[in-house]
């Protein structure tokens, strides 16, 4: 595997920007490329808040790298020697990317897609050297979250997870590596089955979008966060078999009666409206750095007192 000292990031979108920033305060230097200059700006615009909240949660450990932008791929990615790439979630257009990624850097160069929907294995399928082609899906905000996704495709070898895993790691995440493709992942399958719930508490008129939301954040959320879920109940009775035992026919009651889910017109107008409840007026920005600064502080006791 490569010695990876620089890292070509693909897009400097909401996604991109941030691997960009990531990378570079990890140490690592940087070739930004986008064909849009003016990403570009927004990014040099933004990067002194984003490397300031990244500081705030992690402070460097060595100097940052540096960020170069370039508007076309075969000027720089020549001595990239790992590759984020940060498209629009469209297959046909991550398949010519990743043969025009191909055919600007180094044979052995793993390149791992940003891709939060499609399958490895589709992207991968017209390239020359699908061996070393996969996924890293971050989590939103991808500057502060420690979750990345890893996994391969039919054609992925062994090594370019690997590479992906050891370069992530280096940058403080915590990466997963999924033994084989499912639509969604792991964190967006987990979060799809309990909205599916919620949208039918909602729409069976249980609750409402603010109720579940504070049972949610004020129930097993700030558990699950520090300890995930089966640690937290192997904590709620002597032991997880004890706990499987006690209330293992509870939860299968709970699981026999879920509901489905649809986004017929009344659904969503009932979610639209309750979120806008909750939302009270407040800007998405307001919310945004609210959120941001609420992360911060919760990320930093999870990695003092978390099990994982």
């Amino acid at each position: 595997m490569r010695d990876v000292r620089t890292i070509g990031v693909v897009g400097l979108g909401l996604i991109g920007a941030r691997w960009a920033a990531v990378f570079a305060h990890a140490g690592l230097d940087v070739v930004a490329q986008d064909a849009d200059r003016a990403r570009w700006d927004a990014f040099e615009a933004s990067c002194g808040e984003l490397f300031a909240e990244i500081e705030a949660l992690a402070p460097a450990k060595c100097p940052r790298g540096r960020i170069t932008f370039t508007a076309r791929l075969e000027d720089g990615f020549q001595a990239v020697d790992f590759v984020q790439e940060n498209a629009p979630e469209t297959l046909d257009l991550k398949r010519q990317l990743l043969r025009d990624i191909e055919g600007a850097v180094a044979a052995d160069v793993v390149i791992a897609s940003s891709s939060s929907a499609l399958l490895v294995s589709d992207m991968q399928a017209d390239c020359t050297r699908p061996e070393r082609v996969v996924l890293g899906h971050p989590f939103n905000p991808a500057h502060l979250m420690p979750l990345v996704e890893i996994v391969g495709g039919q054609k992925t070898a062994p090594w370019a997870v690997e590479q992906a895993r050891q370069v992530y790691e280096a940058c403080g995440k915590k990466p997963v590596v999924l033994s084989r493709e499912i639509t969604g992942h792991i964190a967006l399958r987990l979060m799809g089955a309990m909205w599916r719930e919620a949208f039918y508490l909602i729409r069976s008129g249980v609750a409402t979008a603010a109720d579940i939301d504070r049972a949610f954040c004020y129930g097993p959320g700030p558990k699950w966060t520090l300890q995930g879920s089966f640690v937290s109940n192997h904590l709620g009775a002597g032991g997880i078999e004890e706990f499987l035992m006690k209330y293992g026919p509870t939860y299968e009651a709970i699981w026999s009666t879920l509901g489905d889910a649809e986004l017929d017109p009344e659904t969503r107008a009932a979610v639209i409206r309750q979120t806008g409840d909750i939302v009270g007026g407040r800007s998405e920005e307001e919310l945004r750095v609210q959120r941001d600064a609420g992360l911060i502080a919760i990320l930093k006791a999870q990695a003092e007192n978390g099990a994982l």
